[in-house]
């Protein structure tokens, strides 16, 4: 058999294999600021990520299956609390069920997508609001409509909308998940016409997109201004070089440095959710194929 005959044959994942690599990748990646596999939180593990990937696995299946988006989000939150003490991935598993259950609307999955998002309804608020209680994410603070401790609205849509200028989870579901769309998944391309390894990709990429996007979740916990000076020290990033520069990895190794800095107050996490939704997308539309080079 040649390599052109195995990389085909490798890469015919189901649906919830893809999130569950996407998870993997994402998580393993030495991103700057955020867990992996040679750096944990205090109250967080790569272990846990790992765990995590493989639960939410059946849940995201089920949404490409016909499942309801909120169905999947709640059974995804619920599998990975059995496993893990400590909210893992709510915001990943809020952007893949959606994209997970546009695999079956036929199209694009940017299509797709924005189909399902126009189809969400009481149901699914309802779900995903006891998912996100269930989750209990750190920084969320209060919001004077549609707050998650209160009952669930009838269009989860509507409340999404609400929190997309503070929340960049919540934007996707405002903007058709533009971001992944037009920015993410972009710089990926690029990385990988450049020839660079997978692990490269991912974090040039993440480091793209925190310049571009400042982190929601540093400034959910630490203000917005805080936010853009994380989002300017990856800009400086970006400006030192590119991956195979001595100047590009040091440059990285100072943002890690001050992301870190001060417990995990300043992880982007916000950043590493939408960087796991882009990989998701890469494996559905066939831009990144196992088997993979890192």
């Amino acid at each position: 058999m040649n390599g052109d005959a195995i990389r085909g044959e490798a890469a015919s994942l189901t649906i919830g294999q893809m999130a569950t690599l996407a998870c993997l990748l994402e998580a393993s990646a030495p991103k700057p600021g955020n867990v992996h596999r040679g750096a944990d939180f205090e109250d967080l593990s790569f272990y846990d990520f790992q765990t995590a990937a493989v639960a939410i696995g059946p849940a995201m299946q089920q949404a490409a299956d016909g499942g309801k988006v909120g169905e999947a989000v709640l059974a995804a939150v619920r599998a990975t609390r059995q496993l893990a003490a400590t909210n893992v991935n709510l915001g990943i598993v809020l952007l893949l069920a959606p994209l997970a259950a546009a695999t079956s609307c036929g199209g694009s999955l940017r299509d797709g997508v924005r189909a399902v998002l126009d189809l969400l309804d009481a149901d699914d608020a309802a779900q995903v609001y006891a998912a996100i209680r269930l989750a209990a994410p750190g920084g969320l603070g209060e919001a004077g409509e549609a707050d998650v401790s209160g009952p669930a609205p009838d269009s989860l849509l509507h409340a999404m909308q609400l929190a997309a200028e503070r929340d960049a989870i919540a934007r996707q579901y405002s903007n058709g998940f533009a971001d992944v769309f037009d920015l993410v998944v972009p710089e990926m391309q690029r990385g990988l016409a450049r020839g660079w390894s997978t692990v490269d990709v991912i974090i040039r990429t993440h480091v793209h997109v925190m310049h571009h996007l400042p982190d929601t979740l540093i400034a959910r916990k630490c203000g917005l201004d805080q936010a853009k000076e994380a989002a300017a020290w990856a800009g400086s990033v970006l400006a030192s070089g590119e991956p195979g520069d001595d100047a590009y990895y040091e440059a990285l190794a100072d943002l890690d440095f001050e992301l870190r800095s001060d417990g995990h107050k300043l992880n982007p996490g916000a950043t590493a959710d939408l960087i796991a939704a882009g990989l998701f997308v890469a494996l559905h539309d066939k831009i990144l194929m196992p088997p993979l080079r890192f």
